[in-house]
């Protein structure tokens, strides 16, 4: 039998280029056990992700703010001390780094995601002004409440499945794919991942980007 997966997205479902891998929607609606897709995206990506796999919606969006399974919708986090933290960073004089219109944002519910190339410093004060913290998932910088993980979400998403979280294998390749690994059973990085994701991972792949991933689950379906 195989197990119940959390994967991440970006940097473990897709390629070096940032294109989802193909070979994921061969191999994802033939897994006989649930497929749970964790992101720092905002909710409409994972969703919409899942609806073009054709595999049932169960997303944790927003690095846990917002958690979605057999069609419960969990929403979690300040959003609004959030927003408050981007406005003012923005009248400090910095930008949010995404251009107008901003669709990095437009749909997000719980947190801020702030480019990379903008001050870290500067956004870090302001966001414990507001009881916030600042994560790096080397994508973006989020803007989120503290507490609020991804890891969480999973427990969740178990709960509303009826699973023990210990029973998913969960891959991924940053920061915020931590908490995951702490509350899967079995963990993954790939060979892409930053420093504190190998550190937490059980195993730590010779594969980067979405063959990494693709490897694991074949292991898997090998080992059923």
């Amino acid at each position: 039998m195989t197990p119940p997966l959390a994967l991440d997205i970006d940097g473990t479902m897709t390629r070096p280029d940032d294109s989802i891998d193909p070979r994921f929607f061969d191999v994802l609606p033939e897994w006989d056990a649930p497929v749970v897709l964790a992101t720092g995206k905002s909710f409409p990506y994972p969703v919409s992700l899942c609806h073009f796999l054709t595999i049932p919606q169960n997303v944790i969006a927003e690095n846990g703010g917002v958690v979605l399974a057999r069609g419960d919708l969990t929403t979690n986090g300040d959003g609004e001390a959030a927003r408050r933290v981007a406005e003012e960073f923005v009248a400090a004089g910095y930008d949010l780094g995404w251009g107008a219109p901003d669709l990095i944002n437009r749909w997000r519910e719980t947190e801020v995601a702030v480019a990379r190339d903008q001050p870290l410093g500067p956004l870090e004060e302001i966001a414990a002004e507001h009881g916030q913290e600042v994560v790096d998932t080397g994508y973006a910088y989020h803007v989120k409440s503290p507490g609020v993980k991804k890891g969480m979400g999973l427990q969740s998403v178990a709960d509303l499945l009826g699973l023990d979280p210990a029973a998913f294998v969960a891959v991924g390749d940053s920061e915020n794919d931590v908490s995951t690994f702490g509350v899967a059973g079995e963990s993954y990085a790939v060979a892409n991942a930053d420093a504190k994701a190998k550190d937490a991972a059980d195993v730590v792949l010779d594969e980067s980007f979405s063959a990494g991933t693709l490897a694991v689950l074949e292991d898997l379906r090998q080992r059923a």
